[in-house]
């Protein structure tokens, strides 16, 4: 969480000051963004392969569509 000394400073700041704040956290943001998913490494992935459950649910609903 963000103190409130934090937010009083930001709030002190001049446009051009608050501009600089905001550019900032964007490129952060970005890079963070780009380190989401590493070249290389496995990540698991759900498919609908033997999801017999899921399937059922499925028809039941189908089924309760079209029934009267």
């Amino acid at each position: 969480m963000v103190s409130t000394d934090l937010i009083e400073q930001l709030r002190k700041l001049n446009r051009a000051g608050k501009l600089q704040v905001i550019q900032l956290l964007a490129t952060e943001l970005a890079n963070e963004e780009n380190n989401l998913i590493q070249s290389g490494a496995s990540y698991p992935v759900w498919s609908p392969y033997d999801a017999v459950e899921a399937a059922n649910i499925m028809l039941e609903a189908l089924n309760a569509e079209t029934s009267p």
